[in-house]
C-alpha cells in the first residue's frame, strides 16, 4: 500500500477570529448589532460605531461577557471630522485593524418624479460618501499586516424597482466602491466582500414598512442572525480563498425588496 503524506498549507487553515480587531459601523442598528454579537462570541475585540450612544452602551454591556475589549464610539459618518477622530481612536487603542464592517446607512423610498432631491443627498452622504471616507481613513491600519472589509449591501444594489430609485442608486454605487477597492487592495493582502441582503427583520425595515403602509411580518423576513452567520463564515475563510459577492434572501417570500 502506498502511503501519501499530504501537508496543508497555512493559507488553507480557517482563520481564527479570536483577538482580532473589528470596527462595526451601524452597530446601534439591528443588523450591525447582530454582526457585532456574532463576532464577540468568537472573541473578537470590537469598536462599536453608531449614532445612538444609548443603544451602543446597551450592546456593549451585553457583549462584555464575551470579551473585555468592547469600545463604543458615537460617530456620524457623514461628518469628516468625526471619522478622523474615530480613526485616531482605533490607531491609539489598537494600533491596527483586522476587520472593517460597513453596516451603517440610510434608506428612503419614493418615486423619482416627485421625491425631493434632498432625499438623494441624505442617502448619498450616509450610504456612499461616509463609508468611502471611513475606508480611506482606516485603510493604512487594515494593511498591518492584512485585513478584511465587509460591505453590507442590499438586494437593490444589484437590481431596482419602482419607488426605490434613490436608494438603489446609492447601493449600486456602494457595490462599485467594494468592487474597485477589491481590485486595488487584493495584492496587498486585503479581502473585500459584498453581502446583498433581502429585507431583514430590523427596526429600520419595520419603520420602512410603516411609511409604506404595509404590514410588518418579521417572520417572513431574514433574521439579523442569519446575515451575521454569513459574515462570520466569510471572514473565517482560509487565506487561499476570497468570497467576493454573497446574496442572501428570505426563504419565505414577502412582497417588496
Amino acid at each position: 500500500m502506498l502511503a501519501v503524506n499530504m501537508q496543508t498549507s497555512a493559507t488553507q487553515i480557517p482563520i481564527v477570529l479570536r483577538d482580532q480587531i473589528a470596527l462595526v459601523s451601524g452597530a446601534s442598528g439591528g443588523l450591525g448589532g447582530a454582526i457585532a454579537t456574532a463576532l464577540s462570541e468568537r472573541g473578537v475585540r470590537l469598536c462599536l460605531v453608531g449614532r445612538n450612544l444609548g443603544k451602543l452602551a446597551g450592546l456593549r454591556s451585553q457583549l462584555l461577557g464575551n470579551s473585555g475589549h468592547v469600545y463604543n464610539r458615537s460617530t456620524d459618518l457623514t461628518k469628516e471630522e468625526e471619522i478622523e477622530t474615530l480613526r485616531d481612536f482605533v490607531e491609539r487603542q489598537f494600533g491596527r485593524l483586522d476587520i472593517l464592517v460597513h453596516c451603517a446607512g440610510a434608506i428612503e423610498h419614493g418615486k423619482l418624479a416627485s421625491t425631493p432631491i434632498s432625499s438623494m443627498d441624505r442617502q448619498y452622504l450616509a450610504n456612499v460618501r461616509g463609508p468611502l471616507m471611513l475606508t480611506q481613513a482606516v485603510m493604512p491600519l487594515l494593511r498591518k499586516p492584512c485585513g478584511q472589509v465587509i460591505f453590507i449591501n442590499s438586494s437593490l444594489g444589484i437590481t431596482t424597482r419602482a419607488a426605490t430609485g434613490y436608494f438603489a442608486a446609492t447601493q449600486h454605487a456602494f457595490k462599485a466602491l467594494a468592487d474597485t477597492l477589491r481590485e486595488e487592495v487584493n495584492t496587498e493582502g486585503v479581502r473585500v466582500t459584498s453581502i446583498f441582503t433581502g429585507r431583514t427583520a430590523t427596526p429600520r425595515i419595520q419603520s420602512l414598512h410603516a411609511t409604506e403602509n404595509r404590514p410588518y411580518q418579521p417572520e417572513l423576513l431574514l433574521q439579523p442572525a442569519d446575515v451575521a452567520s454569513v459574515v462570520v463564515n466569510a471572514l473565517s475563510l482560509p487565506w487561499s480563498a476570497e468570497v467576493t459577492n454573497i446574496t442572501i434572501r428570505p426563504m419565505r417570500k414577502s412582497s417588496g425588496p
